[in-house]
């Protein structure tokens, strides 16, 4: 009973660790008090500031000595740098989302799926910085928000997509700015399978839209997706089959790569 108990300890330090490194990099300030980590995680300001001094002595966590707050160091981001690359296959896909982007003049995404999340795991920003529904490297949305998103939805196995849409559709209310109701939702599902690809008249910002291509892994399950977005303007005249042919081009060659990862970045049920 003592090693159990114990054991029960150690993991539940290790749960809030983690929802105190969760807190600070979901903050949208830099830097963050100890009041105000506490309270997005729900712990004591005492048990908050234990364990925010024993994340620094980690090194993944470094207080400002001017304003006493909080914020992940430079190791904790060469730690996540490092473990990006097997989902990146060593600059593989940064080099195509590079030639992509100097190819069409647009700026370009990679997405993994991660559960019920779409994770953009790297992107080559264009000439005109497009905001995206993940936001950076390394951010997330639910499966069926945004085009890449939606992309590796739609090219699910069936029950597993619509267990997905069941699971995330609390989550999707919140953000009804970018989100479909479910009748739309469905409707660009089926619209995805038809055409091979998902784009949409406008994204976050209504002269900004996107296309997006999902990546199939060997038994034709999506895994991840390329996205390019731009100004909804370069999408017309003609233009969209062309980034829509490139973007499959690449997919086809990241296909085989990803596939040897497949029981690491995809979660099967």
């Amino acid at each position: 009973m003592g090693k159990a108990n114990l054991d029960e300890n150690r993991s539940g330090q290790l749960s809030r660790s983690f929802a105190v490194i969760r807190a600070l990099a979901q903050g949208k300030d830099n830097a963050q008090r100890v009041i105000d980590v506490a309270r997005s995680v729900g712990l004591p300001e005492s048990t908050t500031h234990r364990i925010l001094g024993g994340l620094i002595a980690e090194g993944v966590v470094e207080q400002c000595r001017k304003t006493r707050c909080y914020r992940l160091s430079v190791e904790f981001f060469s730690l996540g740098a490092m473990a990006r690359e097997p989902y990146t296959h060593d600059g593989f896909i940064g080099d195509i989302l590079e030639s992509l982007c100097a190819d069409l003049g647009d700026s370009t995404f990679f997405l993994v799926r991660r559960g019920f999340d779409a994770i953009c795991m790297d992107m080559c920003e264009g000439p005109i910085p497009v905001r995206s529904y993940t936001g950076r490297i390394g951010g997330r949305m639910p499966l069926g928000t945004g085009e890449g998103g939606l992309a590796i939805l739609a090219f699910l196995p069936e029950a597993e997509r619509e267990e997905i849409i069941r699971a995330n559709w609390a989550i999707r209310q919140e953000h009804p700015e970018i989100s479909d109701d479910e009748q739309a939702l469905r409707a660009r599902i089926h619209l995805a399978h038809k055409l091979g690809y998902v784009t949409r008249d406008r994204g976050i910002i209504d002269a900004m839209t996107g296309v997006s291509v999902p990546i199939l892994d060997s038994l034709g399950s999506a895994v991840a997706a390329l996205s390019v977005g731009a100004l909804a303007q370069r999408f017309r005249a003609g233009r969209l089959e062309l980034v829509v042919q490139r973007l499959k081009l690449a997919a086809d060659a990241i296909a085989p790569v990803v596939d040897r990862y497949r029981m690491r970045i995809h979660n099967p049920y």
